[in-house]
């Protein structure tokens, strides 16, 4: 199985964010220079996971953004069913090429069943736990510099 990169910038946001001494906060342009990833890509991320009370929003001159106590205690399997949008792994139900296939085809329920075997293996990972404490990294290294 493999996530999107919506997703994979969204547990790189989060797993940043519970890294970061509690009442830390970051403004967008630091968390998309910490994660490594576009602006406007990480500004996207964020909103999302503000959607999804995984972080919250400080508005003001000294703001920025801080996880959650909801965005401490999810887990990476239930963030990533959130975050899935895709009805279907594979374009069984095309518009432009719908397969032929489809009325007599057992794959579609085989890979919604993979689907969802691995995100229940990830069920036991809360993201909070994932970072530690030593630094392996510039995210890890700079989170004592941040605001």
């Amino acid at each position: 199985m493999r996530i999107n990169a919506f997703s994979d910038v969204c547990l790189r946001i989060v797993m940043l964010l519970c890294a970061a001494p509690h009442g830390v906060t970051f403004t967008s342009r630091v968390v998309a220079a910490e994660v490594g990833t576009p602006y406007n890509h990480v500004s996207k991320a964020l909103l999302r996971l503000r959607e999804l009370g995984l972080v919250e929003a400080i508005r003001g001159r000294s703001g920025g953004v801080r996880i959650s106590p909801l965005g401490r205690d999810v887990t990476v399997g239930a963030l990533l069913r959130q975050l899935d949008t895709r009805t279907d792994l594979a374009a069984c139900d095309s518009p432009n090429d719908p397969c032929p296939l489809l009325s007599g085809c057992g794959l579609r329920g085989s890979l919604r069943r993979a689907r969802e075997a691995f995100y229940r293996e990830l069920d036991s990972l809360v993201i909070a736990s994932l970072p530690h404490g030593k630094p392996n990294g510039p995210i890890l290294v700079e989170l004592g510099s941040v605001r």
